[in-house]
């Protein structure tokens, strides 16, 4: 599947994006606020090739963010589809990447995900430490619903999308379009 964006595309990955996926998460500016993996390359391979099963079933699609040069920004996965909800997370752009990769690829997602995948709401966690993640998302609209000791708890809901897409629209094409 690609998503194409204004200046990003999301593509799912592939296995041979498996060192690019474990670079990013070695990164230790990067990896504070996610799951913690081995570095090993071959255990990145499985992780993908195991990926693509939940993939051909609709049910997660991880994706690779890049520029329209095809330089790989970041990565970015939606999982956990519960109703009509799904969560996104394993978030990461690497430095030096231009300052609307965040933006518009999380412009991207709500586009995907409301519009092609016909989800009406997204529920997500934030480590409670990120303190910029949750500010762009409070931003965005998101709603803290609950917490414990190490993350908040969001609910966002398309309405919510709807009501501060024109704020953010220099980031997106006129139409997106979804190659499946």
């Amino acid at each position: 599947m690609q998503v194409i964006g204004r200046n990003i595309n999301l593509r799912t990955v592939t296995i041979e994006d498996a060192e690019f996926v474990l670079s990013l998460r070695m990164d230790s500016d990067r990896n504070k606020f996610i799951s913690n993996v081995d570095n090993d390359i071959c255990k990145q391979v499985e992780w993908i090739e195991s990926y693509k099963i939940r993939e051909s079933k609709k049910i997660e699609y991880y994706f690779v963010i890049e520029n329209k040069t095809r330089e790989q920004l970041g990565v970015v996965r939606l999982y956990d589809f519960v109703n009509e909800s799904f969560c996104w997370g394993s978030w990461i752009i690497k430095k030096g990447s231009p300052p609307y990769a965040s933006i518009e690829s999380a412009l991207l997602v709500y586009e995907l995900s409301f519009y092609h995948l016909l989800f009406d709401s997204s529920h997500f966690d934030v480590r409670k430490e990120n303190i910029k993640v949750i500010d762009f998302h409070i931003r965005f609209g998101a709603k803290i619903i609950s917490d414990d000791e190490l993350n908040y708890y969001f609910k966002y809901n398309k309405i919510d999308y709807e009501s501060i897409k024109s704020k953010y629209k220099k980031y997106l094409p006129d139409n997106v379009v979804v190659n499946v």
